[in-house]
This record gives C-alpha cells, structure tokens and sequence, in this order.
C-alpha cells in the first residue's frame, strides 16, 4: 500500500480538473490543420487564374500573329500598286500572301481598301490598308463569357517617291532589248532616268562599240547590257532587277473616234494653214477627225483641242524626207490621238514645236497611240530646234527614234512597249508646269500604320 501525502493529491486532482475545462480553447486555437483548408479553397481560384494568364498570352501571340500577317499582306497590296495593277490585282495579291502566312480565310474577315479608309493615310492613293479578323474560341474564360474573343489586326503601306524620274519608258513585260540603243547612235537624256519593265536578261540593250547613252540613271526589270558608252551621274551602275516602272498615263480613257471625216492633205508648201478643231467630242475637248492619215506640207499651225487620226500615216511632205519642201509644224495645248492602223510616220525634214494640253483629260499627252495598236511601230525623226512638250504615249506599239531627234528644251517623255535610238537624240525633261504624269523609277514601300 502506497500513502500520499495529502497536499499531494489535491494538487494532482486541480491539475485534471483544470485540464479538462480548458480543452474546448485549446481546440479552437489550434490551427495546424488550416493550411490544407486554405489550399482547397483557393486552388481552384489559382488554377482558374493561371489558365485565364495563359489564355490571354496566347491571344496576344495570336495577335501578333495576326499583325505580322497583316504586315506582309499591305506590304504585298503596295508592291502590285506600285507595279500599276488595278484594285482587284491589289485585293488578289494582298489575299493570297495573306493566306499562305497562315491567316484563316475561312473563318477570318479580311478588308483590303486602296486608298484606305481611315487612319492617317485615309484617301491616300500611294497607299494600301489591310484590315484582318479572326475568332478567338475561350478556354479557362469560359466562366466570364460564352462569346469568342475577336482578336484584329491592321496596317497600311505606302509607296513613297525617292524624288527619281524617268523620261523614257519601255512597258514590255519579256522583251529582249525592249530599251535598244543600237550602231553609232548617241542618246543625251538631260536630267531623267530611263526605265525597262521587262525582265529578259537584256531588258536594256546597248549594241554596238560606238552606241552611247548619257542619263540619270537606269533602271531594268531583268538585266542589262550595256557598253563602255554608258554615262550616269545619279547612280553607280544600272540597277538591275529593279520593281516594275507604273504606266503613268494608264487610267487615261481612249478618245471615241468621231466627227466629220477631213482631207487628209492639209497645208500647202511656202504658206501658213491653221487647223481648228470644232467637232464637239464627248470628252469635252473640241476635235477634228481624219480618217485615212494626215500629211502636212508648209507652215502648219495647230489650234488647242484632240486630232484623232484613225487609218493611214501621219507624215510631213509626204513622208519624203529628202523634200526640199520647209515645213514648221506648231501647236499648243494639241493631242494627236493615233488609233486603228494609223501610223506616226514624222520625218526630219520639219521643225516641230508642238506642246500637249496642261490640264483636262488628256493632259500632259501630245501623241497618244490606242492600246489595241499591237504590233505597230512609230517612227520620229526631229529636226534640230525641235522642242516635244510632253508625253509621246504608245502603250503597245514600238517607238523608234531615228536620225537627229533633237528636242532642245521642254518636258519630253517617250513611253512605248519598246523603245529603239538608231540615231543621235537628245531629250529634255523640264516638266514644271506641264500637265505630264511623272514617270516614277525609285519607289520603295514604308509600312506606315
């Protein structure tokens, strides 16, 4: 038998007594479990968190996706704009770069608008806005909303001007030697560049030891042969493989041939005969119409208007150009209009001062040949003194300029499907104030927007 002592067990029994009535306290304060409480209810919420972070950085990849792909597409729609195609070559091209980068057309939205429609470069003509759109579908956002994210995206592209301009012109897309300077020919052209669209290997062809070309510079689709003759002082070198040259003048519409049919003999040698146009032509512009040719003979003074020339030749002296017969041909604000078989037959026994219409429709054209006159070739062969104010325009038939084409001062611009110097020819292009359309060479595209 064990004795306790007294004090001794009441000390023992108010120490389970005080135990026991603090135990309730005791669990409410502990707090070792709470961590797993807290983690169950706020791991969904991380969860949901990390998944919307996650979503939203894939719809700004996607974005700038979308923005790289809206990048190229603009800048696709300026390099057709820039090589003259129309707006529906424009959409076509800009769609097609558009979808080989990936943009979904199927599902996407996609607006090409040249000029744009908005932005800073609203109603720009240089310039090409694309606009793309595509549906984002929800994952983890599902909980916010149903609807898909619509995700855009948009740029614009603007062709910008160097400040080069080019006086000759050859539109031939495949060519050989569609910029030919042949023999002992010498060509000085004063101030401007010249420019070849084809791109054979001998888009600018220079045949011959003795063949010399002086200009600005030269610019070639494909590549170029060329001779020691060979003179530029706004470039180094001919800049082969350059962009397609615009045809400045392509939106210009045909005259309709109409009106009475005239004489074609008009002048008579050692006297002065003036030609008035007055047959009231749907363009606005005062006309006269001969229909089989146009031969001029003495002092032939022309009034401002549009001469349309249907068949035939258009020839000085009857083309002879031993004629002893002297003959000055004059004329301001004229447009010869050359169409069907008509031909330009202008010989070097003549001193030509003619000048092309500084505003209306036919602005800054001195000749224009028709679009349909495939296969034709026109010949000019300028006296000395002879001054061409403006555009010899014959978008598909050959230009040769022969013999001494001399044009001593004004803004001359030669644009035909191909081009052939076969004799000494100096041109001028001083263009202020001409009602011409520049001749653009050195164009190059800026994503701007």
């Amino acid at each position: 038998m064990i004795l306790l002592r007294k004090r001794t067990i009441r000390s023992v029994w108010r120490n389970n007594t005080v135990h026991r009535a603090n135990k309730p306290l005791r669990f409410l304060s502990d707090n070792s479990g709470a961590t797993a409480v807290v983690m169950a209810l706020m791991l969904p919420v991380m969860i949901l968190g990390m998944g919307i972070g996650a979503e939203t950085g894939y719809q700004y990849m996607t974005q700038r996706k979308l923005q790289h792909i809206a990048d190229l597409s603009a800048h696709a729609g300026a390099a057709r704009l820039r090589a003259g195609d129309n707006r529906a070559e424009i959409e076509a091209a800009s769609t097609h770069v558009a979808v080989q980068s990936g943009f979904p057309a199927g599902t996407g939205t996609i607006t090409i608008s040249t000029p744009p429609l908005s932005g800073a470069a609203a109603a720009d003509e240089n310039s090409v806005e694309v606009i793309l759109g595509q549906l984002q579908p929800r994952y983890f956002s599902l909980l916010i909303s149903e609807d898909p994210v619509r995700i855009n995206a948009r740029a614009v592209a603007r062709v910008t001007q160097t400040g080069s301009t080019a006086c000759v012109l050859a539109l031939a897309p495949t060519a050989s030697g569609a910029i030919t300077v042949s023999g002992s020919t010498s060509v000085g052209l004063n101030g401007c560049d010249v420019a070849s669209n084809s791109n054979a290997a001998d888009s600018v062809l220079m045949s011959g030891a003795s063949a010399a070309l002086s200009a600005h510079c030269v610019f070639a689709v494909g590549s170029a042969v060329v001779t020691g003759q060979l003179q530029l002082s706004g470039c180094p070198a001919v800049r082969e493989f350059a962009p397609v040259v615009r045809d400045p003048y392509e939106s210009v519409a045909e005259p309709a041939g109409m009106g009475t049919c005239r004489n074609k003999n008009q002048g008579s040698p050692n006297a002065t005969t003036i030609l008035t146009p007055n047959d009231n032509h749907p363009s606005g512009v005062s006309s006269m119409r001969f229909c089989s040719g146009l031969d001029l003979k003495g002092n032939v003074q022309f009034a401002p208007g549009l001469y349309i020339i249907e068949g035939g030749d258009f020839t000085i002296n009857s083309g002879n150009v031993d004629s002893s017969g002297v003959a000055a041909i004059s004329g301001e604000g004229v447009t010869f209009y050359l169409t069907g078989t008509a031909r330009l037959r202008l010989g070097g026994n003549a001193v030509l001062s003619l000048g092309a219409p500084a505003s209306g429709p036919f602005s800054g054209l001195l000749f224009f040949g028709g679009r349909s006159q495939n296969s034709m070739t026109h010949r000019v062969t300028g006296a000395s003194g002879s001054t061409l104010h403006g555009a010899v325009y014959m978008p598909a038939s050959t230009i040769e300029l022969t013999g001494n084409s001399r044009t001593s001062g004004g803004c001359t611009q030669v644009i035909g499907w191909q081009l052939i110097f076969t004799g000494n020819s100096t041109l001028q292009s001083d263009c202020a104030n001409a009602g011409t359309s520049d001749i653009l060479t050195n164009e190059a595209i800026t994503l701007i927007e």
